[in-house]
């Protein structure tokens, strides 16, 4: 699958059975490891990987003033996620029939995904935001 973050976008905290593993093409993000020592941030650059084993929290951010696009091999279960809560990218403004928010989190709900909480997210580093 091909991702993209646009610029000061994060992917809040989160975790799922599915393995991801993550090639930047373009743009730097900082991608949010766990372990046993708690939680680093990577920066991730072009041609790096970042793999993220499955059931492991993760997040991205990208604080930067340009896109990060990368390439996510996982597994097809992961990819129908994203067909259903994703939006394409198009050109001119964007309609969204309801909150894509919300979209998400039943979605995230039906799949057994875990979203962490606003504080945890904070605690990260990771401010929510609604626009």
């Amino acid at each position: 699958m091909r991702g993209t973050i646009p610029p000061h976008v994060s992917v809040p905290l989160h975790s799922h059975a599915d393995p991801e593993t993550f090639m930047m093409i373009f743009g730097v993000v900082e991608g949010l490891s766990h372990s046993a020592d708690g939680f680093e941030w990577i920066e991730v650059r072009p041609g790096d990987i970042f793999h993220v084993p499955g059931g492991a929290m993760h997040a991205f951010r990208n604080q930067t003033g340009e896109p990060a696009i990368m390439l996510i091999v996982s597994t097809d279960r992961i990819g129908r996620f994203f067909q259903e809560v994703g939006s394409p990218v198009r050109d001119g403004p964007q309609v969204r029939p309801f909150d894509p928010f919300e979209r998400f989190l039943q979605a995230s709900k039906r799949y057994g995904y875990w979203n962490a909480s606003p504080e945890e997210n904070a605690r990260v580093g990771i401010v929510l935001t609604t626009p």
